[in-house]
């Protein structure tokens, strides 16, 4: 199997629902398609961001084909595995290669604290169901698992597991990860207020939140910094930084769809248990996205 190439900017697209909390499979083909149009590299669907815990096995499905759809082959469409159990995992493992999608972000099992064996034996298991190429996502203050470096290392042998989502929210795993396993894995950075750091370390990729509602802001931050203007790509972020903060903490996926909903008119709506920001919490965000509305930088100035 020939190793995939994950660089540069892959939205983790947010799951636009109706009033009543039903998908809404047109607002996932638009969003996709205003991803593309800004100039970003992959899509990923039912990721954190996505509300895949909210989601059933039928309606990933669903939208991995609405946005396979809308990508018509222009980048790669990713489905992220998060399911409860190994078994359910590779079954929408198969599943997802049937209708199409090009790669695999995946999840330890959740809800269990597995030990470091059984997560190997997770992934291992997870990359013989298909034969996608598979980002490891590691997360483990949302979590609790940490998938080191060690684990990396040990994983290396099976060529499918191409890159990593480094999501710890320390930077020196980055350095950790290269000195362990070199350039085994591409790495790509998830976090989104530390991905201009994290890119200057050595990601090759931004697995990215606040994109949804300003993709070309991120793609400029990154083909920037790909081209050493960390000057001008520090300009561009520095502005960005109040908005990328709504990428941390239990209600990103509020934070992130108001955001949305005030810079392009999409809806807020998220499936409970999460409810709408209400009070202080969204006075904030809409204080935050307002201010950056104002000051919006103009990236013609840039010539990218």
């Amino acid at each position: 199997m020939q190793k995939s190439d994950f660089r540069g900017v892959l939205p983790a697209i947010t799951t636009k629902l109706t009033p009543d909390q039903e998908v809404d499979y047109a607002a996932v083909r638009a969003d996709v398609a205003f991803q593309i149009e800004a100039g970003v590299d992959a899509i990923i669907v039912c990721g954190s961001l996505g509300e895949a815990s909210t989601l059933s096995r039928g309606e990933k499905l669903a939208i991995a084909t609405a946005a396979i759809e809308a990508a018509a082959g222009r980048v790669p469409v990713l489905l992220t595995l998060a399911e409860d159990s190994t078994r359910a995992a590779v079954s929408l493992a198969a599943d997802a290669e049937r209708v199409g999608v090009e790669g695999l972000m995946v999840l330890p099992g959740m809800r269990y604290l597995a030990d470091d064996q059984e997560v190997i034996a997770h992934y291992r298991t997870v990359a013989g169901a298909s034969s996608l190429p598979i980002i490891v996502y590691n997360n483990p203050i949302a979590y609790g698992i940490d998938i080191t470096p060690a684990m990396l290392r040990e994983l290396s042998d099976e060529p499918k597991f191409v890159a990593v989502k480094e999501s710890t929210g320390d930077t020196r795993r980055i350095n950790e990860t290269l000195a362990t396993v070199g350039d085994r894995y591409q790495l790509l950075t998830g976090v989104d207020d530390l991905a201009l750091e994290s890119l200057i370390l050595g990601c090759v990729g931004w697995i990215a939140g606040l994109v949804v509602a300003f993709p070309r802001e991120t793609v400029a931050i990154y083909r920037l910094v790909l081209a050493g203007r960390i000057a001008e790509a520090l300009e561009i972020y520095r502005w960005f930084l109040p908005l990328l903060h709504m990428d941390i903490g239990p209600k990103f996926v509020q934070n992130i769809k108001l955001v949305e909903h005030i810079v392009r008119g999409t809806s807020p709506v998220v499936r409970q248990p999460r409810l709408p920001l209400a009070g202080g919490e969204e006075a904030h965000v809409r204080a935050v996205t307002e201010a950056g509305l104002r000051t919006r930088p103009d990236l013609s100035k840039y010539s990218l």
